[in-house]
């Protein structure tokens, strides 16, 4: 049996109804017609690659807009300059030795951390888990994780600056401490 083409009436209906704006979208975006044009060409035959499948979709505008705005966002990242790097290029030793430091102050202010903020900072920044397997791992939504980590390195922050007695300065990077004695 052959195969049946493609009905692309599903397209040719949401192009004429959304074109325009899409037009609009991407000449704003990108501040020059000529190239929106380019892009708004690309949305459309992506579209069209979705033969029967873009009758399915649940919103048309919706998936012809995400298209759009990945692609200006493509646009963007690939005309990013890059700066290439000297291979001299060093970190200040004595704010690698300050950070080296502070690093001392981390297992026993973590210690001190009620099991909650232990575990999620232990599992999430420590251990590498990301927060969606961590939301499973709990039995909790993604974002309830999520407020959960921030919450724990807020609470972390916080005893780490007093405990350690962690100065920043006005860039907000740290600048000082005083290092804690373990009680091992």
């Amino acid at each position: 049996m052959p195969k049946k083409p493609p009905n692309y009436t599903c397209v040719k209906n949401a192009w004429r109804k959304h074109e325009a704006e899409l037009r609009n979208f991407l000449a704003n975006r990108l501040s020059d017609r000529h190239l929106a044009e380019d892009v708004l060409q690309e949305v459309f035959l992506k579209a069209m690659r979705q033969g029967d499948g873009f009758c399915n979709l649940g919103n048309a505008r919706a998936w012809l807009f995400e298209v759009a705005r990945n692609a200006v966002a493509d646009h963007f990242r690939l005309r990013r300059e890059q700066v290439e790097l000297p291979d001299d290029l060093t970190i200040d030793v004595e704010e690698q030795a300050t950070l080296d430091s502070l690093a001392a102050c981390i297992p026993r202010v973590l210690s001190e951390l009620v099991k909650k903020d232990r575990e999620v900072i232990t599992l999430c920044d420590l251990q590498g888990m990301t927060q969606e397997e961590f939301a499973r791992t709990a039995g909790i939504s993604l974002s309830g994780a999520k407020s959960r980590v921030q919450r724990a390195r807020k609470r972390m922050l916080e005893r780490l600056t007093q405990a350690c007695q962690v100065q920043f300065d006005e860039n907000g990077l740290v600048a000082c401490f005083v290092p804690r004695a373990t009680t091992d």
